[in-house]
Order: C-alpha cells, then structure tokens, then sequence
C-alpha cells in the first residue's frame, strides 16, 4: 500500500475541494464560489486551496524518457492528496485570456505527471468524481467563457470524472459579481 492511499482512505461521504486559481484572494470567482458553497447541505467537507499559495515547479513532461514520475512532495503532494481525498472538486478561476489562470493550468498540467507516479492510480481514483467550474469575466457574452469551460469539461471527461456544470459571474472590480443578479441566483442551486 502506497502512503497515498494510507493518508487518504476512500469514503462515501462528500468532500468539496475549491481550487481557487486567482491571482488574488478574495476576487470575484472566489466570492462567487463562496456563495455557491454557502447552499450545501450543512455538514458538507469543504477545503479551500489557493493555488497561488501553493506554487509548483514548471512541470517538465517525462512521458517520453522515462516516463515514470518521483512520488510528490511539498506543495505538489499537498495538492495531489487534496485532488484525490475529494469527492467533488470546484476549480474557481476567473477568465484570463479566454482560458484558466496560470496556476490552475500548471495545476491541471501536474494530472499528467500524476498518472504516472507509481502507486497513485490518479486515474482510476478520479473516475466518479465530478468536476464542477466558477468563473467572473469581465464580458457580459459568456460565450468567451467556452475555452474555459472546454478545458476543464474535457479534463474531466479524459478521466472518467462527470461533469458538474459552470457557474459563470460578471464581474472586473472587486465585488462586481455581489451585484450579478443572475449569477447570485444560480448559486443558489448551483451544487444541487
């Protein structure tokens, strides 16, 4: 038995990770994630990760040398057992550049490496799981938000996860999305 699995047991309980990839604390995707997790069920395992507070090394890709990857350590073992001791995971990045923000691309871009770390069976124990999107963008066409929402759906279908949908706010300046009727709303049901 590998020391990921001794650390995180499975359950059948829900766990919600927030992934938020902000490049501040407390923005717009993050306040509307906030009020999304506000309407779980009362007891639900909630752990929120700024990724920007956990910072990964540029990730090499070591598929094709030797193609086995050392087991993690530091803020990459942080955030490989949060990945995989959640249930749910809610990856809450505003929109930059029409796509995630960069260290939630870095942290998506760690999954390939954590298919291959001996022991992790990363795949098998994402199967079942559901991902679930929060963006703010500053456009009221929300339709900019398909790069985003592509990346992510498809992350997720790549590895056997079911999709949870997106919740989409507007919103530029800190607390727009507090006063976007309709994203407030959304949140509401948004994890039913």
């Amino acid at each position: 038995m590998d020391f990921i699995r001794q650390e995180y047991p499975v359950t059948d309980d829900r766990s919600f990770l927030f992934l938020l990839g902000s490049a501040r604390h407390g923005g717009n995707t993050e306040a509307l994630a906030r009020a999304a997790a506000a309407h779980l069920p009362a007891g639900t395992a909630q752990e929120w990760l700024h990724l920007a507070d956990l910072p990964l090394s540029p990730f090499t890709d070591r598929r094709h040398t030797d193609g086995v990857y050392p087991q993690p350590e530091g803020n990459e073992q942080r955030l490989l057992s949060a990945t995989l001791a959640a249930t749910d995971l809610v990856v809450a990045s505003p929109l930059y550049w029409y796509s995630v923000s960069a260290p939630t691309k870095l942290y998506l871009d760690y999954w390939s490496a954590w298919l291959r770390v001996p022991g992790a069976d990363f795949r098998a124990r994402m199967g079942g799981k559901t991902m679930w999107a929060v963006s703010a963008l500053s456009s009221s066409d929300t339709s900019t938000a398909d790069p985003l929402v592509g990346t992510l759906r498809l992350s997720a279908r790549y590895l056997g996860m079911n999709w949870g949908g997106v919740l989409l706010g507007n919103g530029s300046r800190p607390g727009d999305v507090d006063s976007d009727a309709d994203a407030q709303a959304a949140a509401k049901t948004f994890f039913n």
